[in-house]
C-alpha cells in the first residue's frame, strides 16, 4: 500500500476512536465513573520492575487513548506526557487527569507526527502498547520516530498484546465450537484487517457514526527488526500468560488480579525493553 492509502486508513481509525471514546467513558470496563480510580490495575508487576524509578523522569506515553496508564506513570513521579491521534480521547484524558488531581500534559497528534507535534522534545522513557501497534501500518517508520523522541540512553518500553493472542479468534465462526482456534495471521505483510463493528472490546452502548477500523498484524520479529534497524538495543523481552481483563469467558483470575487461560499456557502479552 502507498503512504497515501495508509494515511486514509489511519484517518478512518482516528474517526473510529473519536466515536469509541464516549462508549469507553461510560463503560464499566474502564471504571472511570467511580471515585476509586486505580490506573495501576492496567500494569503487570514486571512493568514497574523493568521501568525502574520514574521520579523526575520525562516520560512520553504514545497512543494513550483515555490516559489511564499515563496517570499511573505520573503518580509514580514522572513528568508525564500523553499523545493520541483522537481529539475526543485527548479531551477526555485531560478531564480525567484534572478530576484525579494529577498533572499530565496531553497532545493530539498522529504517532508518526510526534516529533514535530512535541516541538522536538526528547524523553527519558517512551511507553506504549496494550493495543497500540496494530493501528500502525509501518513499524520501521514508527521505530525511527521513537529513536528521535528518546534522549541518548533513554528507554523504550513496549507492553503489547502478543501476536498469538491476536491470531486466536475471539468468537467461534458459524458451525464451530467454543475452542480457541488460529483464525488470523500471526505475521504481518498481507495488508490490514478491516473491521466494521458497532461494539468495541468494552461494555457500553453501541458506537455511533464511524464504525470502521483497520488493524495491521506485527509479529515479534518484525517489532525487533524495526527497533534494531533504527539503532535501538533490546535489553529484555518477556512473555506473559496473563491479561488485565478476561478476553474469553473461560479465563481464570490469578493472584495478581489479572486473567489467564486454562492449560496449556500460552503467551498473551509481551514486554520489550530497549534503549537508545
Amino acid at each position: 500500500m502507498t503512504s497515501d492509502e495508509h494515511a486514509r486508513l489511519m484517518r478512518a481509525n482516528q474517526a473510529n476512536w473519536d466515536a469509541r471514546t464516549p462508549v469507553h467513558l461510560a463503560s464499566r470496563f474502564y471504571g472511570l465513573g467511580g471515585r476509586d480510580l486505580d490506573p495501576e490495575r492496567w500494569f503487570a508487576a514486571f512493568e514497574w520492575e523493568d521501568l525502574g524509578d520514574l521520579t523526575g523522569r520525562d516520560v512520553l506515553h504514545l497512543q494513550c487513548h483515555l490516559g489511564t496508564e499515563t496517570l499511573a506513570l505520573a503518580r509514580r513521579g514522572a513528568r508525564a506526557v500523553g499523545l493520541d491521534f483522537s481529539e475526543a480521547s485527548v479531551a477526555a484524558a485531560a478531564g480525567i487527569a484534572a478530576r484525579a488531581g494529577v498533572a499530565v500534559e496531553y497532545v493530539q497528534a498522529n504517532v508518526y507526527d510526534a516529533v514535530e507535534a512535541l516541538g522536538g522534545r526528547r524523553f527519558d522513557v517512551v511507553y506504549t502498547g496494550k493495543g497500540a501497534l496494530c493501528y500502525l501500518p509501518d513499524l520501521e517508520r514508527w521505530a525511527g520516530v521513537i529513536a528521535q523522541l528518546l534522549r541518548p540512553g533513554g528507554l523504550l518500553y513496549v507492553v503489547e498484546f502478543h501476536p498469538l493472542l491476536n491470531s486466536l479468534g475471539p468468537k467461534p465462526a458459524p458451525g464451530e465450537g467454543p475452542e480457541l482456534l488460529l483464525r488470523h495471521d500471526y505475521l504481518g505483510g498481507e495488508g490490514p484487517v478491516h473491521r466494521d463493528a458497532t461494539h468495541t472490546y468494552t461494555d457500553g452502548p453501541p458506537v455511533e457514526g464511524a464504525t470502521e477500523s483497520y488493524e495491521w498484524m506485527h509479529g515479534i520479529g518484525e517489532v525487533l527488526g524495526a527497533l534494531t534497524g533504527a539503532g535501538l538495543s533490546v535489553r529484555r523481552l518477556r512473555e506473559s500468560e496473563e491479561l488485565p481483563w478476561p478476553r474469553w469467558p473461560h479465563m481464570k483470575r490469578t493472584p495478581s488480579g489479572w486473567w489467564r487461560l486454562p492449560e496449556p499456557r500460552i503467551p498473551l502479552l509481551y514486554g520489550l525493553l530497549a534503549h537508545r
